[in-house]
């Protein structure tokens, strides 16, 4: 008798209707020995402060199984869309997100 690999198991998932998106532009990642944890930031132009808005803990497995979805999402992505560009330097990436916008100049006198 041969045995068939478990079948997976269907989620039904839910989402709150009054579940609040939060916008993330900075991501701070730590760990232990037993969990990932990951601090989802806002960084506003001109400001030496971050907001964290949300905080998710996680095992080192799920982390990783994560970040092999992520990947594989951000290739059929590409494959749709293009190319996503990044920087190797972070002066060059701060340049990309913050390089248009100008501090505010001095008020126009009458």
């Amino acid at each position: 008798m041969t045995s068939r690999p478990p079948q997976p198991m269907q989620i039904n998932i839910e989402i709150p209707p009054d579940l609040e998106a939060v916008y993330s532009n900075m991501a701070i990642i730590t760990h232990s020995a037993s969990e990932v944890i990951i601090d989802f930031a806002r960084v506003l132009p001109n400001s030496p402060r971050a907001r964290v808005y949300a905080r998710i803990v996680t095992t080192p497995m799920h982390a990783k199984l994560l970040l092999r979805a992520l990947s594989e999402n951000l290739e059929q992505y590409e494959a749709r869309f293009g190319e996503i560009k990044t920087y190797d330097s972070g002066e060059a990436l701060a340049q990309q997100f913050f390089g248009a916008i100008k501090p505010p100049g001095p008020p126009e006198s009458s």
